[in-house]
Parts: C-alpha cells; structure tokens; sequence
C-alpha cells in the first residue's frame, strides 16, 4: 500500500515521478515532517522500475521552497530534527534516477540547497534565489554548504551563504546555478523536454554517470550534522537562534550583537 502524504503530493505518470511541496500558503517551506515525506518520496521513486525521472516542485507560483519554517525552527523543530535534511540530501543524492528541480518562485535557504542538490534545475523566470543562515539564525554545515563550492565556485558559494543576497533567475543562469530559465507559462513545457530528452537514453548508463558524479564528494555526505553539533550549543538554540527566528516573523533586522561581544571576550 503506497504511503499516505501529508505536505506533499506525489504523482506517476508516464515514467515521470512528480513530487510536489504541498504547502503554499507558507510558501511550501518544509517541517521534519515534509522533510520525512520527501525521503520516503525518493526513495520510492528510486525504487519503482517504472520510474525514468523524477521532477521535483512546489505547489502554486509563488514559491518552489522558502526552506525551513521559520515557526517549527523557533519552537525547536530543527534541533530536534537535526538529522532530516541531511538524510534528505543523501537520498536525493544517491537515488538512481535523474532529478530535475522545477523552481517555480522563491527558492531559498534550505529550498535553494535541495534545487542545486538535483541533477537538473529548470527555473520560471520570476524565480529568485538565495540563503537565509546567518540572517535567521539557521546553522548548515558540511556538504550541505559545500557543495555549492562545485555548482557555482567557491567565491560565489562564499557570497550566496555568508552574504544571504537574492539573486534572479538569469543571474542563477549566469553563474551555473541552473540549466535554463524559461517564462512561467512554458515551464512545464520546458520540464517536459527534458524529461523525454533522460527518458530516451540508457537508464543504466544514466545510474552509473549519476554514482561517478556523488562519488566525488561522497566523504563529505553526512558530516554536516557533526559540524552543526560541534558548532552549536544550547545557548545558541535558546538565544541567538531564537533572535533569529523572531525578527524574521516581526519583520525587523535581527540585532547579533550581543553574541559577537560575548564570544570575543
């Protein structure tokens, strides 16, 4: 019996496994739960021999992902969930089918990582991307920020992680970020191209381009939960994360301050 989804859909239809963040009215950001969601989603798809290639996307036009729920991050959720996303990534990564990003608005913070994990990325060009980290108070660590150090080069990773800057959908092309832009009209046509285009070719070969391509940086999966662990503490979750967190929801620059002065004396 397939599974039940709660925050996402999932549709297979002509060797094209659809996965859809079903939350728009919070601009499809993710909950562990999502994130739960989306492994078991990945996984099923990697595993169904009808399966040729997966698109990945988010419900309505306004946002492909917006990252982690800002709510569920305050109330504690990613320090009790710190485990999620990396598994996501690691499935996302390894799953033996070609996945392709359809980035259908905002794309960022934990969104934009999960887009530049996919194989492909195909952006409508209203599509803005971008990190969110150290403006929320929301850590990454490991291969997760790294890399994008292989995407875009090590300077623009810098900048797009430590800089949180947006950046348009044909700035995201110029810099490699994403395979083509496209009107919001003809995405879907766009999609559709490419995935007939994957659908034709080998699927062995396919499998085994994709492995040689995570092998590369396959040391460094996983690491990033031990790096967030050893670089957070509880005073971070229960003060600077937290500052984080509530000047984003009362829509004001969160003040840093304090915790720059405490760690220099």
């Amino acid at each position: 019996m397939p599974p039940v989804y709660k925050d996402i859909l999932y549709e297979l239809k002509d060797h094209v496994a659809r996965v859809t963040i079903n939350r728009p009215k919070q601009y499809n950001a993710f909950t562990g739960d999502t994130l739960k969601e989306l492994t078991l989603a990945f996984e099923a798809a990697g595993a169904d021999e009808e399966v040729g290639v997966i698109v990945l996307t988010g419900a309505g036009d306004k946002a492909f992902c917006a990252g982690g729920d800002v709510n569920w991050e305050k109330e504690g959720g990613l320090e009790r969930q710190v485990l999620e996303p990396y598994v996501l990534h690691l499935t996302v990564s390894r799953c033996p089918k070609p996945v392709i990003a359809r980035v259908n608005g905002y794309c960022i913070g934990g969104g934009n990582h999960l887009a530049y994990f996919c194989d492909f990325t195909i952006a409508a060009d209203h599509a803005i991307f971008g990190q969110n980290g150290p403006r929320v108070g929301s850590p990454a660590a490991g291969a997760i920020v790294s890399y994008l150090t292989r995407v875009i080069g090590a300077k623009r990773a810098r900048e797009m992680w430590m800089l949180c800057r947006r950046y348009t959908a044909r700035q995201a092309l110029e810099m490699g970020l994403v395979n083509a832009v496209v009107p919001m009209a003809k995405l879907d046509e766009e999609v559709d191209k490419w995935c007939g285009e994957l659908l034709a070719l080998s699927p062995t070969c396919l499998r085994i381009l994709k492995a040689s391509f995570v092998e590369e940086f396959g040391s460094l999966l996983g690491q990033g939960d031990q790096l967030r662990r050893y670089m957070t503490t509880r005073e971070f979750w229960e003060e600077e994360q937290q500052e984080g967190a509530r000047a984003f929801l009362e829509k004001r620059p969160p003040d840093f301050s304090r915790f720059r002065r405490r760690r220099s004396e």
